[in-house]
């Protein structure tokens, strides 16, 4: 029994091993035949607006309906902090970088790596299971340059555009509700949201943003391109491409925030 335990364990860490492994390849690959197509003008760019199209279709209007709560829930919460220290005046300040320097990148890259992942990864898994990547093999064009690097560049330019989105909507649900129900004036909050919130933080912000979407199309690609098994071997990649963005986002992010408390921590604009 002990021994069955220790040879699955080991061949689920090799397994796991070798699919990163594949999916830094695919990562490498993807970075420098986009930057060569960039170079040689050959960028698919009919491709790269439609797949861009796809993912603000599906992701827009959950980013609004996420960024509102989250700004309401980020100023109220705070809010009663502060206001039992007597700090009222900087809930502008403290909202505003909770929905900056977290809340927008995380709310991003969970919706990337939903909405976008699970799209990536079914059109990918189909395109698989019928055999369309066979196909591609066969007459000599690489599947990363015709259907990986469009959708990497298209997810590198919609994840900044909805942070963005998300930090707008965020910080003026926080505004409004600081204002019609903790009692703060609107000339204080603006005072020290402008006072603590740098530039640095906001495009701190906008690389994780960017960091996030190049994990999720990577990993929603590999799975995609990996499918087995028929239209389950489908619903398998799309499940393991939402889990695995997910969970690297959250790791990804830790790692960035330790980062950026040491070498930008929060100071006076």
């Amino acid at each position: 029994m002990l021994r069955t335990v220790r040879e699955n364990f080991s061949d689920t860490v090799v397994s796991s091993l070798r699919t990163f492994g594949r999916a830094v390849g695919m990562a490498q690959e993807s970075v420098v035949g986009a930057v060569g197509d960039l170079a040689r003008r050959e960028l698919q760019w009919r491709e790269v607006i439609l797949q861009a199209w796809r993912l603000v279709t599906v992701t827009t209007v959950p980013a609004i309906l996420m960024a509102i709560p989250f700004g309401v829930i980020v100023s109220i919460q705070v809010g009663n902090l502060i206001h039992t220290l007597g700090a009222d005046s900087l809930l502008g300040a403290t909202g505003g970088l909770g929905v900056i320097k977290q809340g927008a990148p995380m709310a991003t890259g969970f919706l990337l790596g939903g909405a976008g992942a699970a799209a990536i990864a079914a059109d990918l898994g189909a395109r698989t299971i019928r055999e369309e990547i066979d196909a591609l093999h066969t007459m000599g064009i690489s599947p990363v340059h015709r259907l990986v690097i469009p959708r990497l560049v298209a997810m590198v330019v919609v994840a900044p555009l909805l942070n963005v989105l998300i930090i707008f909507v965020g910080v003026l649900a926080g505004y409004a509700v600081a204002i019609g129900g903790q009692g703060v004036t609107p000339g204080s909050y603006w005072a020290t949201f402008g006072s603590f919130t740098t530039t640095a933080d906001v495009w701190m912000s906008l690389v994780k943003a960017l960091i996030f979407g190049f994990l999720v199309v990577i990993i929603a690609c590999q799975r995609g391109l990996e499918a087995k098994g028929g239209p389950r071997g489908v619903a398998d990649a799309v499940n393991a491409a939402v889990v695995l963005s997910v969970v690297s986002i959250v790791c990804v992010n830790l790692l960035l925030t330790q980062v950026t408390a040491m070498f930008l921590p929060t100071r006076l604009a």
